[in-house]
């Protein structure tokens, strides 16, 4: 069974510059302590370090260069050398051994015996611990680098199933939905009600979760010529609802990418656990409320249900939790979309037929206040207002 959960205590949120920023001031008070100590020197000692982390950078970046450059040229560049580079070196590492070689050329500094033996053991230091991965991105800034990149799975679902689907259907909804109303029949809310279950488990059908969600009709299909295919079809259906007597109608579906994420849990090669399955409902949850949320045609044409896979021994919790939604919906203020006011013209009257129609009287009379018709300024109405 399901339960809704509460958005902000469970859907991860985009993570913040906070390690950057602490890093930053930790440096910040390393160095100034350092120079406290050792003022005469600082300069020498951090030259010389910067000196070392630049070299075993660009050290670092030339391993990647030999790897793409002798394998994967033709098969990943097409042989253009320049997007090598620019995949392997990193501009800072670029421009930090610029400086080094005009220092060395042109300043005159030069480095003892001993320092460069210093030097030598902690760039090879530093080499070896980058190639046992001691120094790679942990767990979380792997994650980060995937979610500020979209390169999740979740994000690639979350814009297949709005373009390929939800960017069809949620436009024309409200057209579907009057010509179902046209035949006497009324819904309780005029929105796509997605449900998102947490563990990404989608039933044929809600009855199989639930014997209070009944299945109603179908709204009238939407037949388009999609991808070579000739009047594809896209259906929603409506489903009747019971609780204590009462009988609610929705349109109502599962979100059928969540599908495909439990099946890669299932595959062993797919390297996709269950934890990383959750994680991934998550992000598709979040990925697809903003995607919608700046969809000005998909605006509020929409509800998200997020439910709990936690068994809570309640048959009906899926009908008890839709019903809530349909019942916070019905508090929310619904405006009306803008109509445009016939734009007719009228004769002007000659100057004869004006003082027939306005006695002399009249025309003398105290001037009173008029009020023309509402002129929009756009030729088309656009939806901007959240319910």
């Amino acid at each position: 069974m399901f339960g809704v959960i509460g958005e902000d205590g469970l859907v991860p949120r985009a993570r913040s510059r906070l390690p950057e920023v602490c890093e930053a001031v930790l440096g910040l008070l390393t160095l100034v302590f350092v120079w406290l100590l050792d003022a005469d020197r600082f300069l020498e000692r951090t030259g010389m370090i910067a000196f070392i982390l630049t070299v075993a950078a660009f050290i670092h970046s030339m391993c990647l260069f030999a790897e793409e450059w002798f394998f994967h040229s033709r098969q990943r560049y097409h042989g253009r050398i320049n997007e090598i580079l620019q995949a392997c070196f990193k501009g800072h590492v670029i421009l930090g051994m610029c400086a080094i070689l005009v220092m060395l050329l042109f300043s005159g500094v030069s480095f003892s015996s001993e320092q460069w033996s210093t030097m030598a053991i902690m760039c090879a230091a530093y080499l070896l611990l980058n190639s046992l991965r001691m120094l790679g991105p942990t767990p979380v800034e792997i994650s980060e680098i995937c979610e500020v990149k979209k390169m999740n799975v979740a994000h690639g679902l979350a814009w297949s199933f709005y373009i390929g689907y939800l960017k069809f259907i949620l436009p024309v909804l409200q057209n579907k939905i009057s010509q179902y109303s046209s035949t006497g029949a009324r819904l309780s809310s005029p929105r796509l009600h997605i449900l998102l279950p947490l563990n990404a488990v989608v039933p044929s059908s809600p009855e199989e979760e639930d014997t209070n969600v009944v299945f109603h009709e179908n709204l009238p299909e939407l037949k388009l010529d999609m991808a070579g295919v000739r009047n594809r079809s896209y259906k929603n259906s409506v489903y009747k609802i019971t609780q204590n007597n009462k009988t609610y109608s929705c349109v109502l579906e599962y979100a059928t990418p969540l599908r495909t994420l439990y099946q890669m849990s299932q595959e062993r090669s797919a390297g996709f656990g269950e934890r990383e399955r959750k994680q991934q409902v998550l992000l598709f949850y979040r990925t697809l409320s903003q995607i919608l949320d700046n969809s000005l045609e998909c605006r509020n044409r929409y509800r998200l249900i997020l439910l709990n896979d936690e068994h809570t021994g309640d048959p009906h919790q899926l009908s008890r939790e839709v019903i809530q939604h349909l019942k916070q919906q019905d508090g929310e203020i619904h405006m009306d979309p803008i109509r445009e006011p016939p734009n007719e013209v009228y004769p002007v009257p000659e100057e004869g037929a004006l003082s027939a129609a306005f006695p002399e009287g009249q025309m003398s009379s105290a001037p009173s206040l008029m009020f023309s018709l509402p002129q929009s300024l756009r030729s088309e109405p656009v939806e901007t207002t959240d319910y």
